[in-house]
């Protein structure tokens, strides 16, 4: 009986002790939010989404592929030959197989022999990220193409005119996937406007491409007279057609057409055939993570900047800009009766869809707060769109800093290795360092700016202590945007995480 009432009574003293804890837990101050990160810990489905993965967008938007197809279109000497190891007997019976299976007129001819062989020497290793891209793309082309009843194979005229680069833009003013110029671009109701420019829109672009294409073929009723046509104009088409004694044969014309179309239609061939024969040659091409198919679009009902969306769904400026390339500015408008889409990956748009309303009312918020002009600003307004936790921390908007930094480049660096390691775009580089291309020199040095935020004294320590309280709504993402040169690779390194999964509460060491 004695032994009972000591345990009963040890119980009550422990639980005793717990609830205590509790309520001096309870009594505890919220660490102070901003209205960003308050608004994220209320919403649905607010966990880390997969995006593209950096480097798969950095091959993606690469100019050197593009700009490297230009030069060989333009500075190829396709009449001289090339020493490689393809038998012409073999090459002539590999292109008489695809003749006989596709609507082109593919024939032998030594320019074109001239062009695989160049192609297969200088280029294996381009062809293999080429078609690493082509994944991306060509299930998306070949929807287009078959509405259209167009010829698969015209999916690799994108190839020859961009590479597959939907920001390229040649020396003379053609853009996008399909190369439009301007009036042509016009001519198929491509917006062009301050803000907007949809020849850079993949969707849109090949829309008009293929209807561009179907109407050239009204006209010469022969697909490599198309392709020609479309590189130079139907116009200098026929001109060489009536300077060859009215012969309908793209060999027979080539040398009565520009130097660039006469270059032009045989590396559209070498191409496909590069493409048929990849095995045979040793090509073995890289696999996409993703399709164009795995990202939908929305149409916004408000003007919001790449930056605001960035910040509220954790996903890079960079990755917003390659899925959204029509928007000059990095700045979706809103005009009444024209309407604007974004595209995001699909995991992305289920959480801007989820919380349509609420970040819509964050754009407001902003809206207010910079109608104001106050150095800080406290949303009680805006608390009935947010959780009752959230409501209750403190709301406040941080300060910052800038601060200057220099990097020394080493050899074997690129614009894209630097960008990563100070947590920066490749644009932000470049423009902060007026760099036009994608060339550096190891050894110059490189001006970084980064925003350092000031601390306040109300603040929790564990920001200036070398580490970091996970809150609600954190993602390695917001966490590393919040302390510069550091990534989410250096916290994952320094915090033993594996994965993306974080909790609140977690202290993480921030040794940057």
């Amino acid at each position: 009986m004695k032994k009972t009432i000591i345990i009963a009574s040890l119980f009550l003293s422990v639980l005793s002790f717990a609830q205590e804890s509790v309520e001096k837990d309870n009594l505890l101050p919220l660490p102070k939010m901003s209205y960003l990160d308050s608004l994220k810990t209320t919403f649905v489905n607010h966990n880390t989404s997969n995006c593209i993965d950096e480097r798969w967008l950095s091959e993606l938007a690469n100019f050197e592929l593009s700009n490297d197809m230009y030069n060989d279109i333009e500075n190829f000497n396709i009449d001289s030959e090339v020493s490689y190891n393809l038998s012409t007997e073999l090459l002539k019976k590999r292109l008489a197989k695809m003749d006989a299976k596709s609507p082109f007129n593919i024939e032998y001819h030594p320019a074109l022999e001239n062009t695989i062989k160049a192609f297969l020497k200088n280029r294996p290793k381009a062809f293999e990220r080429l078609m690493a891209i082509s994944e991306y793309y060509f299930p998306m082309f070949e929807e287009h193409l078959a509405k259209y009843n167009i010829p698969l194979e015209l999916k690799y005229l994108a190839i020859v005119e961009s590479a597959l680069n939907p920001r390229a833009k040649s020396r003379v003013g053609a853009s996008g996937l399909w190369q439009f110029m301007y009036p042509t671009g016009k001519q198929y109701n491509l917006e062009v406007t301050s803000y907007v420019d949809e020849r850079y829109d993949p969707l849109k672009a090949t829309e008009a491409a293929c209807q561009y294409l179907s109407s050239l073929y009204g006209i010469f009723g022969d697909w490599s007279m198309v392709l020609a046509a479309y590189n130079c104009g139907p116009g200098n088409v026929s001109k060489a057609i009536r300077r060859s004694g009215g012969s309908q044969n793209y060999w027979n014309i080539r040398k009565n057409l520009p130097q660039e179309t006469a270059n032009y239609v045989p590396a559209f061939l070498a191409t496909f055939y590069i493409y048929e024969y990849k095995k045979e040659h040793g090509i073995m091409p890289k696999k996409a993570p993703l399709t164009y198919f795995e990202t939908d679009t929305i149409m916004v009902k408000r003007q919001m900047s790449f930056k605001h969306i960035a910040d509220l769904l954790d996903i890079s400026e960079e990755q917003l800009e390659f899925l959204n390339p029509i928007y000059k500015l990095k700045v979706i408008p809103f005009v009444a009766d024209e309407p604007h889409y974004l595209r995001l990956p699909k995991n992305k748009m289920g959480l801007f869809v989820s919380n349509e309303e609420k970040i819509y009312a964050y754009l407001n918020y902003l809206e207010t707060y910079k109608e104001k002009t106050k150095s800080e600003f406290i949303a009680s307004s805006s608390r009935d769109s947010i959780s009752a936790a959230a409501d209750s921390a403190y709301v406040s908007k941080p300060k910052f800093e800038r601060k200057t930094q220099f990097h020394t480049i080493k050899s074997g660096e690129s614009l894209g290795k630097i960008a990563d390691k100070y947590n920066v775009s490749i644009s932000e580089l470049k423009k902060w360092n007026s760099i036009k291309g994608n060339n550096i020199q190891a050894g110059k040095k490189l001006k970084i700016y980064s925003d350092k935020k000031i601390i306040a004294k109300t603040e929790s320590k564990s920001n200036n202590d070398g580490t970091y309280t996970v809150k609600s709504g954190d993602s390695l993402f917001s966490i590393s945007k919040q302390f510069p040169g550091v990534s989410i690779d250096d916290i994952k390194k320094w915090n033993d995480i594996s994965g993306d999964n974080i909790q609140p509460g977690m202290k993480l060491k921030i040794n940057g």
